[in-house]
């Protein structure tokens, strides 16, 4: 082999190790590894996310000395939403020993499921992934909170029902479905087939492939010519912006547009003005106007401790950042609190989410309070399934149009826990519970 050979091979490998290398961690603290994506087609979606997670957390080290007098120990590794490059940097951070490991990609998430139990390392699928994780009993390890994608469409149902009068007057409706065309999009189509048959409509799908997220011309053709009467999305990255961009340009009715609760700010307002009237569900607030943020803005932000540009802190996105991280700090000193250790471990956060209890007097001392509503996990219930709100761009910012709409819980627990046990009988022998739910919950 020739010196240049020797070098170049050496080269490519300590490039390789350098992109999932995170430095030691020291010993009185936790580690918290982040998943995100800066680069790719997903970018425009989490950038934002990524900024809000890490300056949360960041605050917490800066403003506190970390969590019960613990340091955060926080690395990203870059995943580009590719789900290779998130298993990769998922077997890079496993020998650190995360007290969690939080995907941000359903394509991540599913394969690490059957990991999780075997790695003691929770997961922490923020209202993303498999909806039927929510059943804590069969997945003791995944954790999807506040609410899942089944949720989700049913809460976006009960608010087109509201709007027609009533769920009943949905009967010889047509809605319409456009959806990222991989395991996030099909995911709730399931409950779509059920929720037609149960209410009468007719449910119109036009899946959208990664590869064509930018050229949707076809799907919203179809509209054209099916002229349902409401379109329901779940997008993401660069699908959500030419979506909307589609539906302005086919003069399709914006308050009649209601997607999952992904879309930024950007999205909407890179159609312009036609985009005035295009909705989203919410459970949180899209502004900085919460102490919380203020908190992130002084030790973070204007500390220069920050990759996010200042107007992007308290929008949609960011603040869905913040929540994330808020969920995953508070797990760690549940997880404290109950064991009563300072460094704790996957294991120990596992319980904490079991035992996450944050009331409004707890949003109050978070400085969240009016930033969103309360949460209650269990043993048995690893989700929540929170009421949600509905808000709708005014062609500048996103603003509260709905009060708080809780999921059709009637029709979404059945399948969940129907879907739960599927998924165990497909996947046995599937690991049990390693204590019973009912000694806790």
């Amino acid at each position: 082999m020739t010196n240049l050979k020797a070098s170049l091979l050496a080269l490519a490998a300590t490039t390789a190790l350098t992109a999932f290398a995170f430095p030691a961690q020291a010993e009185d603290s936790v580690f918290v590894p982040l998943f995100t994506y800066r680069t790719g087609p997903f970018a425009g979606s989490g950038i934002f996310i990524a900024d809000g997670m890490h300056d949360y957390l960041t605050m917490l080290n800066e403003r506190d000395g970390g969590i019960g007098g613990v340091k955060i120990a926080v690395e990203e590794c870059e995943t580009g939403y590719d789900t290779k490059k998130g298993l990769e940097c998922y077997e890079a951070v496993k020998p650190k020993n995360p007290v969690m490991v939080n995907p941000w990609s359903t394509g991540i998430t599913l394969p690490l499921i059957p990991r999780a139990a075997v790695d003691k390392i929770p997961i922490l699928s923020m209202a993303y992934g498999l909806s039927a994780s929510a059943q804590g009993d069969t997945f003791p390890w995944i954790f999807n909170p506040p609410d899942t994608y089944w949720d989700g469409f049913s809460q976006i149902l009960k608010f087109i029902g509201g709007q027609e009068g009533g769920l009943d007057k949905l009967k010889g409706k047509k809605i319409g479905y456009i959806y990222l065309d991989a395991g996030f999009g099909r995911e709730p189509l399931p409950l779509i087939e059920q929720l037609a048959k149960d209410y009468g409509f007719e449910a119109k799908l036009y899946p959208v492939a990664a590869a064509e997220m930018q050229n949707q011309s076809a799907q919203w053709l179809n509209v054209r010519r099916d002229r349902p009467d409401y379109m329901v999305m779940y997008g993401w990255g660069a699908m959500q912006p030419t979506a909307i961009k589609e539906a302005v340009k086919t003069n399709y009715p914006m308050d009649k547009f209601i997607s999952i609760w992904w879309p930024s700010e950007d999205d909407a307002r890179g159609a312009g003005d036609g985009a005035k009237g295009f909705k989203m569900l919410n459970w949180h607030g899209s502004t900085p106007d919460f102490p919380v943020i203020k908190d992130v803005q002084k030790y973070v932000v204007d500390a220069g401790k920050s990759q996010s540009p200042k107007e992007k802190v308290g929008t949609t996105l960011y603040n869905r950042g913040v929540y994330n991280s808020m969920l995953i700090a508070e797990a760690i000193r549940t997880a404290q609190q109950v064991t009563g250790k300072k460094v704790v471990t996957g294991e120990d956060v596992r319980r904490g989410l079991e035992d996450l209890n944050i009331d409004a007097a707890r949003l109050k001392a978070l400085g969240m309070e009016g930033f969103t509503g309360p949460i209650k996990l269990s043993c048995s219930d690893h989700n929540g399934h929170r009421p949600t709100f509905v808000q709708q761009w005014d062609g500048t910012k996103y603003v509260k149009v709905s009060d708080w709409i809780e999921p059709l819980s009637d029709k979404v627990q059945p399948l969940l826990q129907a879907d739960a046990k599927a998924y165990a009988e497909k996947n046995a022998p599937w690991p049990a519970r390693t204590e019973a739910c009912d000694a806790r919950s």
